[in-house]
């Protein structure tokens, strides 16, 4: 069963350069949040040697030497425009796995073996025509040898602009290309399972493509023995038609700069809280327990340092923003010292579990909880037609003393009116 992956080129770059034409051909990454490390690279600062995490403190200096544009994340953005690109892979096939934002998984069975190269460039113009993204395409019989297949094609190694199929190469090929791509390149294998494979032996893809699966199983995992499984062509990882239900839900952030007073926490908190809030609703879910953490920043050592959490459990699992708000605020209040410089504060929803299955006790009141699920779902309305944070609890603030570094952020070009590009 052939599978494509779909993959964005430097996703982050490419939706800033959708609306800013002039950062085509130029060095630019995009940033983290506060402005701290790369999390995005156009292809012109990866030739300059800048690796992906860097501390951008550490690299302004080289960036000042070649011209390098650094732009703060604009995760709204990127989060629409990943929207509509998987809407338009959709379709392009009945089965479709978003992996990642920047990622997707499509089912190919049933298609001509030997069109697939052709489909997978209607695919990519498609996506660059109506969004405006690149992307790279590597299809296989196995999600993993499909995401070997787009490294190829991102790689220009096999395949031709930008899409691979490793179905058109024979045995003496796929052996000879994976024996000079490093074994580190295949998905699940990490610095730490590469540095014991290699001490094995085992450097190449076509050397673990090779290896005994029992020796590896009893050296590793069962999980690694399955990936040998997938080099060779024999599917062990399902496609998931749906996403799987979250266990848990977090919202946090790290400020712009530290806070001291118990006011500035209680505004970030509230604010994360409503957001994990807005999110659980989203998945149609509701939460038992919520989890509050504040903590210093462990690179301040002129600082005292402290961190401290409080799962704080709810009488009855909600998604109601009020009541997460309410047992956010009291696991803060109870762990909270003042006389610390805080940097980052968090919420996290826990027992997680569908809305449409939870069970109704004796001491439920029907008209409360009807008069609540109006109230969440107007105000879930009104956010989504007027915008983020347009109706929120007091509790969250307006000014937002603590809101993260965002020196350099462009703006939200489609979802909000007021940033709307303007065509001169």
């Amino acid at each position: 069963m052939p599978l494509a992956l779909v993959d964005c080129n430097n996703f982050y770059v490419s939706c800033e350069r959708v609306f800013n034409p002039k950062l085509e051909g130029v060095p630019v990454v995009v940033l983290s949040n506060n402005d701290g490390c790369v999390v995005s690279r156009s292809n012109e600062v990866k030739a300059l040697g800048l690796k992906m995490a860097e501390p951008w403190f550490k690299v302004e200096k080289l960036a000042k030497q070649h011209g390098i544009i650094a732009l703060s994340s604009n995760y709204a953005l990127y989060g629409d425009l990943s929207a509509r690109v998987m809407s338009i892979l959709s379709t392009f096939t009945t089965r479709q796995e978003i992996y990642s934002i920047d990622e997707c998984f499509l089912d190919l069975d049933g298609f001509d073996p030997q069109s697939l190269i052709a489909y997978g460039q209607t695919i990519r113009k498609t996506i660059k025509r109506n969004i405006g993204i690149p992307v790279c395409i590597g299809i296989a019989d196995t999600k993993t040898l499909a995401k070997l297949a787009n490294y190829c094609a991102k790689k220009q190694l096999a395949g031709e602009n930008s899409v691979c199929d490793f179905g058109q190469l024979n045995e003496m090929q796929m052996s000879e290309l994976f024996s000079g791509i490093t074994a580190a390149e295949v998905w699940g294998v990490g610095p730490r399972i590469n540095q014991k494979l290699r001490a094995m032996g085992i450097k190449t893809i076509e050397d673990l493509r090779t290896a005994t699966p029992d020796k590896i199983r009893n050296q590793f995992s069962v999980v690694l023995e399955r990936t040998i499984n997938e080099l060779n062509g024999f599917p062990c990882i399902e496609l998931e038609d749906a996403e799987t239900p979250r266990q848990q839900i977090m919202v946090s952030r790290s400020f712009g700069s530290s806070v001291t007073a118990l006011e500035d926490l209680i505004e970030s908190v509230a604010y994360f809280a409503t957001r994990a809030a807005e999110n659980l609703r989203q998945d149609g879910s509701v939460a038992a327990s919520v989890c509050v953490y504040i903590r210093t920043s462990p690179f301040k050592e002129t600082n005292q340092q402290y961190q401290q959490s409080k799962v704080v459990p709810l009488i009855r699992p909600t998604d109601d923003t009020m009541k997460l708000v309410g047992a956010a605020l009291q696991g803060l209040k109870a762990i909270y010292r003042s006389g610390f410089y805080y940097k980052k504060s968090g919420v996290l929803l826990l027992g997680l579990q569908a809305k449409e299955t939870l069970q109704a006790t004796l001491f439920d009141d029907p008209a409360s909880l009807a008069k609540s699920a109006r109230l969440m779902s107007t105000m879930d309305a009104i956010n989504q037609k007027m915008g983020a944070g347009s109706l929120t609890l007091a509790a969250s603030g307006i000014q937002h003393r603590w809101a993260m570094r965002r020196e350099n952020k462009s703006p939200n070009y489609t979802t909000n009116w007021d940033e709307l590009p303007i065509v001169k």
